[in-house]
């Protein structure tokens, strides 16, 4: 018989580092730029600035982002798309509830999204107001109108047919609680009472819903 020497033990594979690399170095960079952005005007931070407190290279800045400007938008998308899911799963929860039941959930995520952040969000909501482009606003602010309506339309309690259209609701809806929370938050150099503004915001909501959806005499 013939006899064959043994085989080497197989050498474990390498991980490859260099997708978890790139994310983590982007988010290094996303960070640095935030955190920059808290403690000056976005005009005076430099891209050298970034780099060195994100502890990487220019080159590797250039590999992941265009510009300042563009880092700036991904902040900014990343910021609003974190709040968007949070509206997004109130929706998509278990269906049958009171709608101020899901009104009152709405507001706990979206605050609490904010909660040991104000400095960061005064900024995003400054930033926004600078850099947001008109197009790419409208298709964001659409996609939270979107999730609202899905959240009314859960309600258990809604009247059928709405008296007020659900997208004309929804828009509303938007439009209160994003006006209440980043002037709450652009308005004074201390960081918001999130339980008063909670109270706030509920209450101008539930005035607004209370006669929108109410049906005529």
């Amino acid at each position: 018989m013939t006899t064959h020497p043994a085989l080497p033990p197989a050498k474990p594979q390498r991980r490859r580092p260099r997708q978890s690399r790139a994310r983590l170095t982007a988010e290094a960079l996303q960070q640095a730029f935030v955190q920059l952005l808290v403690e000056r005007d976005y005009e005076r931070i430099t891209i050298r600035e970034i780099t060195g407190l994100a502890g990487t290279s220019l080159g590797s800045f250039y590999e992941y982002f265009a510009s300042k400007e563009d880092l700036a938008r991904v902040c900014l998308h990343l910021r609003s798309k974190a709040l968007l899911g949070a509206l997004q799963a109130v929706a998509q929860a278990p269906a049958g509830r009171p709608l101020d039941e899901l009104v009152q959930a709405v507001l706990v995520s979206q605050l609490a999204a904010h909660q040991g952040a104000a400095a960061e969000w005064a900024a995003h909501y400054l930033l926004e107001r600078h850099l947001s482009g008109v197009a790419a606003y409208r298709k964001m602010y659409q996609r939270f109108v979107e999730a609202w309506e899905l959240v009314l339309q859960a309600a258990a309690d809604l009247p059928q047919p709405p008296p007020t259209p659900l997208p004309e609701v929804a828009r509303a809806c938007q439009t209160l609680l994003y006006g209440l929370v980043a002037h709450a938050h652009l308005g004074s150099e201390r960081a918001p009472d999130l339980a008063a503004l909670q109270r706030q915001a509920s209450q101008a909501l539930r005035g607004y819903l209370g006669q929108a959806l109410m049906r005529p005499a």
